[in-house]
């Protein structure tokens, strides 16, 4: 079949207008629109620390860039059509916003920036003080609409604006100093760019004369982040600041999601100035590029494969989250069973029976068997990750494939699809669903949901019982069931995160949160507490392992002093498990540096997280007996505001068909 796209191209009359190149995740990830822009010097201007210039050659560089973006406002027109995220083109301020200052009345730079953060709706920042960002600190204590949460490490509190981020689905904040202040939050960026998650990190800087001096706590964050941000900022010059922070905020949440940088010199942040609130956005390049609306002859292309197709399978991702419910009514209109991947759990309800749970190294035999045997493939917000892929050439091999995705830069990176759509995943399900119902067309694929569901029994999923020790999948079984479903589960990286994919049921988007692209251990609790603090209603649950959990244990103290119900569920097996896991299949059982406890006193469980718990004035418990499992998980969701419950398990290969004992659970 000849493949079919719906990704147009950027203009080169356009490209080379900006002289810039598209990067490797094209527009929507790249946002590189222009380095030396007037007000303030990106990392062009920074490289090798070479910022010696003079202040008639800074005047020069500012009057060329202003005469570029200028050239660029006049050749390129906005249609309309491409503001798909309707975001204005200035400061949106909320109708009950209320500043603190008269119009015309001087303020600090730090006092300018938290009210550009008050005009975007922010109400909770997490961050940390430092010398460079003291300023702002101050001017947070002036502002009585947004909450600063204090974690205790920087990548504490980028962990923890990410799971805002992901729960809410609103761009998490959070601030830094400069030097290790800001370099702390380097694995968060990285994190939050593979994961699509939209962030705005704003760091202090040394000031203006200081820069590139190699001066005390010095390092040119914007050089260092620039391949792991979705752009990033240098803001040398006071009156861009209610701009600069405009577009970071469009940047973060427009197009593909990602984190956006924003750094800050100390001088800038103490001088006073009036700021002008009208400023429009300049980012014509990248508005130019943002995906157009639905094609109609794409759309009746995909419906014509759908109708030729006996044995369709949607396979859905993170891009998914924000369109649950275009997607399930996608499902309900054509019955065509349904898979997800790591990032895409809970977009569709799991306890369907159409579901086929996550696919994947990790997943269900029954999704990957029936991705195998699909002859459609509806790839719907997806990037064909390699821990889903496998080997390419044998993926989907039997499919005609379609692809939707809102950036191009995923078309056709890793799979080639028969019909791309380059478009946001949720105004195209919708305008696929509007002509499904506008033609009444009705789909009968009850012999291939027959055959998905002899798979499903002939497959299940199944766990190792053990006479008296707990299971750690039956310890997550136990969970669900007591909550009903009704939580956010946050996790680290390794068995217990994949533990938790497998054997909790998300039926809700944005119940799920965790690390997938990146894997960064220690996201757990941190990523936990910043959705307690925008989902007060919600129980949170952390499900992690002492290997991760112990990465960023410091945030017990954040949950106690900031009173955030967070519920840390530790299962507690003293080993690197993923690591162990790997050493049994390849290295002959070989243990490298993977057991975490005491090797002097193997009998005993180290570090004791209970007591480290009572340091931190955290409620807590610990488990042995799986007949005691269940009353001691009732225990931690009943009492008041945060606990820790630490589970011990034994070491354990994670494949869930795997039988290492003999008597093996299979649950109805």
């Amino acid at each position: 079949m000849a493949s079919i796209s719906g990704c147009a191209a950027v203009p080169l009359s356009i490209a080379s207008l900006e002289k810039v190149q598209p990067s490797a995740r094209s527009c929507c990830k790249g946002a590189k629109e222009l380095k030396v822009r007037s007000g303030f010097f990106s990392g062009a201007a920074l490289r090798g620390h070479a910022y010696n210039t003079s202040r008639k050659t800074e005047r020069s560089l500012e009057v060329k860039a202003q005469a570029v973006s200028e050239k660029i406002q006049s050749a390129v027109d906005v249609s309309g059509p491409r503001l798909s995220s309707g975001k204005s083109l200035v400061a949106p301020t909320p109708s009950d916003f209320q500043s603190r200052y008269k119009d015309d009345e001087p303020r600090k730079g730090a006092d300018i920036l938290v009210e550009a953060l008050e005009r975007e709706g922010i109400r909770t920042v997490f961050a940390y003080p430092g010398g460079a960002s003291m300023e702002i600190h101050q001017a947070l204590t002036r502002s009585s609409s947004i909450r600063n949460i204090l974690c205790r490490h920087e990548q504490g509190e980028i962990f923890a604006a990410e799971g805002y981020a992901k729960s809410s689905g609103r761009v998490g904040v959070c601030i830094a100093t400069s030097g290790p202040g800001a370099t702390n939050l380097v694995t968060g960026l990285a994190d939050a760019l593979l994961d699509s998650v939209p962030l705005v990190a704003i760091t202090g800087q040394v000031p203006r004369r200081m820069i590139g001096t190699d001066a005390f706590q010095e390092t040119p964050i914007v050089e260092v982040t620039r391949s792991i941000t979705k752009h990033n900022y240098l803001v040398m010059n006071i009156d861009d600041i209610p701009r600069v922070i405009r577009e970071a905020f469009f940047l973060a949440a427009s197009g593909r999601p990602g984190p956006v940088l924003v750094d800050i010199p100390k001088d800038v942040q103490q001088q006073m100035a009036i700021p002008d609130w009208s400023q429009p956005m300049q980012l014509k390049g990248y508005l130019q590029r943002l995906p157009r609306p639905p094609e109609p002859t794409l759309i009746e292309q995909i419906i014509r494969l759908i109708s030729s197709s006996k044995k369709p399978v949607v396979y859905s991702g993170g891009g998914c989250n924000h369109a649950s419910e275009e997607l399930r009514e996608f499902v309900e209109l054509t019955g065509i069973p349904i898979t997800s991947t790591l990032m895409g759990l809970g977009a569709y309800p799991e306890s369907d029976p159409l579901s086929l749970k996550m696919l994947g190294m990790h997943g269900t035999v029954y999704a990957n068997y029936a991705v195998d045997q699909a002859d459609l493939l509806l790839a719907f917000g997806v990037r064909f990750d390699d821990r889903v892929t496998g080997k390419l050439e044998t993926f989907a091999s039997r499919s005609s494939i379609v692809h939707i995705d809102i950036d191009p830069a995923e078309i056709g990176k890793n799979k080639q699809p028969h019909v791309s759509m380059c478009a946001d995943v949720k105004p195209a399900l919708s305008e696929i669903n509007a002509l499904l119902k506008s033609q009444k067309r009705t789909f009968d694929f009850s012999n291939w949901v027959a055959e998905l569901e002899e798979q499903k029994q002939k497959w299940p999923m199944k766990f190792p019982v053990f006479e008296d020790a707990i299971a750690p999948q039956s310890a997550i079984q136990t969970l669900y069931e007591l909550t009903g479903g009704n939580a956010i589960i946050s996790t680290g990286v390794g068995q217990h995160q994949m533990w938790a994919a497998q054997w909790f049921k998300y039926n809700e988007p944005r119940r799920w949160l965790t690390s997938g692209g990146l894997g960064a251990m220690g996201f757990g609790l941190p990523s936990a507490l910043g959705a307690a603090a925008t989902q007060p209603d919600i129980p949170v649950i952390d499900i992690d392992g002492d290997g991760s959990f112990v990465m960023n244990v410091q945030e017990l103290a954040t949950i106690f002093v900031e009173k955030l119900p967070v519920k840390i569920m530790i299962l507690n097996n003293q080993h690197l498990g993923m690591v162990v896991q790997w050493e049994d299949r390849f290295y002959k059982a070989n243990r490298a540096h993977t057991y975490l406890g005491d090797p002097d006193h193997e009998e005993q469980i180290y570090p004791d997280f209970c007591t480290v718990a009572d340091g931190f004035k955290v409620p807590n418990a610990r488990v042995v007996k799986k007949d005691e499992l269940r009353a001691a998980i009732q225990t931690m969701l009943d009492t008041p505001g945060p606990y820790l419950l630490d589970v011990i398990v034994p070491h354990q290969d994670l494949r869930p068909l795997l039988v290492i004992v003999q008597k093996v659970y299979s649950p109805s």
